[in-house]
């Protein structure tokens, strides 16, 4: 078992290059065994394009040696048509006698149909081989589908004596930088990984930020901007056309050409209808990039997943306090005098 473990951390350490081009779709990895040896090895490179399995099973310069193989990959083959034939139906065309597999797929168009079909065509197949680090790899594409919204990870930075922001009641603008500018690059990068990002309205006027991957080679997140009574100025990053942006409102105003409008009612679970909203778009991942307020609303309504805290090494003394958060630390990254807090939420 422990040789399967080795081939299933390959087909996991392969699904990782797909993070951040692969989404809706999850990110899967696979390899080919025979006698011991690895001879094929493929994962999804981009949505739309061929699945890991498709890519591995073409990367085997000797086709015959697939009848006498073993095809292990990090979640259960499609069994369905979508943007390509099924997975599970190459494999059985192919002749591969054993295939391994890390997790169920829970996506109900598969969830269970691709194991069943390469059962009855007499494949032996074992499921749940590193299972948890299967899921936990595609933690956002089991949320959207399982909960119906995406997954949420929220992001703050604060001071060493638990301030997010300056004292803004003199009218002050402007970003306050709180941690060294060398972290934009892990943030930029985070980015780069996810669907959507989010602002309140403050935060887009204090901040006026642009929310993009400038300091990483990465797409840049769909923009969403939360602006009830539509009071934000139209010159500001967000507005600019750059990227898709949409507006949540309680109002029904004319579409403009460089931004769309979602309209909510704010007084009847506004983030859960939000949430409701951006499923609809396909926006698999968010993260939360607004001031307290906003931060605060998601922990007090549990609706969320993950949170990312960059602790910046200076003080305010006084100010806006940073979002109360009552979970226990899971790990902490130290960048020079800065760190960063990772904590997780209901499961």
């Amino acid at each position: 078992m422990r040789d399967f473990e080795v081939y299933m951390e390959r087909c996991l350490e392969l699904a990782r290059n797909g993070q951040g081009h692969v989404a809706p779709n999850p990110m899967v990895g696979s390899v080919i065994v025979h006698n011991d040896r690895i001879i094929g090895e493929g994962f999804h490179q981009k949505y739309g394009g061929p699945h890991a399995e498709v890519n591995a099973i073409n990367s085997v310069k000797d086709q015959e040696l697939l009848q006498a193989s073993t095809l292990f990959v990090n979640l259960e083959p499609c069994a369905h048509h979508g943007k390509t034939p099924p997975c599970s139906d190459l494999i059985i065309e192919k002749k591969i006698p054993k295939v391994v597999i890390g997790c169920q797929d829970s996506f109900e168009q598969v969830s269970g149909k691709g194991i069943e079909k390469m059962r009855k065509a007499g494949i032996k197949v074992i499921v749940g081989v590193l299972e948890k680090e299967s899921q936990h790899l595609n933690r956002r594409f089991f949320t959207f589908h399982q909960k119906k919204r995406p997954y949420i990870i929220l992001k703050w930075a604060e001071t060493i004596d638990g301030y997010i922001d300056i004292d803004r009641s003199s009218g002050d603008k402007g970003i306050i930088w709180i941690t060294h500018p060398y972290l934009k690059i892990p943030v930029h990068k985070w980015r780069s990984e996810e669907m959507g990002i989010m602002v309140g309205t403050n935060t887009a006027e204090n901040d006026n930020p642009s929310l993009t991957t400038r300091e990483w080679a990465g797409k840049s997140p769909k923009r969403f901007v939360i602006d009830r009574d539509l009071s934000l100025p139209q010159n500001l990053n967000l507005f600019d056309g750059s990227i898709p942006t949409w507006v949540i409102t309680t109002k029904s105003p004319k579409e403009s050409k460089h931004y769309s409008f979602i309209t909510i009612d704010f007084d009847k679970k506004m983030l859960q209808k939000t949430m409701e909203e951006l499923y609809s778009l396909e926006i698999q991942s968010i993260i939360i990039e607004g001031g307290r307020e906003l931060l605060q609303s998601f922990i007090d309504e549990e609706l969320w997943d993950e949170a990312r805290v960059l602790i910046g090494n200076k003080t305010f003394g006084a100010g806006i306090k940073g979002p109360l958060i009552r979970k226990k630390m899971e790990k902490f990254c130290q960048f020079g005098q800065d760190r960063i807090l990772y904590f997780r939420g209901n499961p």
